[in-house]
């Protein structure tokens, strides 16, 4: 196995064609093998492992904190934040499902982690509904937003927190059914490729490649999911966007439009680092990628992206500031007086 998933790295560095395969080797492989970065030098995989480590480490803290002050902090219950708590809480989902086991492969002998198809199928169903639902969610903060800046008279009376979870119940829902369709219909097909998976995790395109036969409808389907849950979503956020830009520059003091204009700037940067990495892995032809960038693209996007978003957001907010030092800070006598009593 050692040696034919080296041989596969080597030659497998465009998406395979289906030519060079009868129709008598079609199956369903009885094991999906993840080759990650196997053939890698044991040396190169080692540092990897422990520069992204500490940094698997630094996500969940950040993330998790994030959600534990959404949670206890009254000052933060508001709509604004139980977005980010919701966003941290997939993120943090993310980070558990798809790290660790990256992390793993890189202390595992050349060969690469062997996994069951339901296993590949689970992993991959996980990934495409946090992530689409993570997409989905980027669009309703920004609707919060686009409301609390050009509505601020009506935006009590509308974003309630009966529609607040409304939306994040939509936002999972939406997540959820994509990952169902996608990943019954990827596995579905017949596969001929060995069941070698050239990527880190089981990706969408990493196993679609390996299917032979007629994959045109699933290829479509792709590119349909990417273009409702990735072009659509980034579009309407920068015309909200923009139109919450104009409104800001065109009303209220300076202390208050640096306060919006800095919410709005962190958002939208999440939102283009969000959009724009998951539009170059996913809203490309099939047959032009490359496994081995799409590979150095993930590794990128799996552990820093989920690392930035904490610092973006909230962590140099002043609201989120006070709510960490209200929770670790030290406390006076009165104010502790004042808690007992309230």
């Amino acid at each position: 196995m050692a040696h034919c998933a080296e041989d596969f790295v080597d030659l497998n560095l465009k998406v395979p064609t289906m030519s060079r395969w009868p129709v008598s080797n079609w199956s369903a492989p009885w094991e999906f093998v993840i080759l990650g970065f196997s053939g890698w030098p044991p040396e190169l995989r080692a540092l990897l492992f422990a520069l992204l480590l500490p940094l698997y480490l630094a996500t969940l803290t950040g993330n998790l904190l994030i959600v534990g002050l959404a949670v206890v902090d009254a000052a933060l219950h508001t709509p604004m934040y139980f977005f980010l708590g919701a966003l941290s809480a997939v993120e943090v989902a993310y980070t558990l499902v798809l790290t660790p086991p990256m992390l793993a492969g890189f202390l595992l002998p050349p060969g690469g982690q062997a996994v069951g198809p339901s296993t590949c199928a689970t992993q991959m169903g996980l990934f495409v509904a946090l992530g689409g639902s993570e997409c989905l969610l980027l669009a309703a903060m920004a609707l919060d937003r686009y409301l609390a800046i050009c509505h601020p008279l009506y935006y009590p009376q509308l974003m309630t927190a009966g529609l607040c979870w409304c939306l994040l119940a939509c936002c999972g829902l939406g997540g959820s059914l994509l990952a169902l369709g996608l990943t019954t219909a990827i596995f579905q097909l017949p596969f001929c490729h060995g069941g070698l998976v050239n990527h880190v995790f089981c990706d969408l395109l990493a196993v679609l490649v390996l299917a032979c036969g007629d994959r045109d409808l699933q290829e479509r389907t792709l590119l349909a999911a990417c273009l409702l849950l990735l072009v659509l979503p980034l579009a309407l956020i920068l015309l909200s966007y923009t139109r919450v830009l104009v409104v800001i520059l065109g009303v209220g003091g300076a202390v208050g439009r640096r306060k919006a204009f800095s919410t709005v700037a962190s958002h939208l940067t999440v939102a283009v680092l969000h959009y724009g990495c998951a539009t170059a892995m996913y809203a490309r032809p099939l047959r032009s990628r490359s496994l081995e960038e799409d590979k150095l693209v993930s590794l990128i996007y799996i552990n820093l992206t989920p690392l930035l978003y904490p610092a973006i957001y909230t962590l140099r907010n002043r609201d989120v500031q006070g709510a960490l030092w209200r929770a670790v800070g030290p406390r006076t006598p009165g104010a502790a007086h004042q808690a007992d009593v309230t």
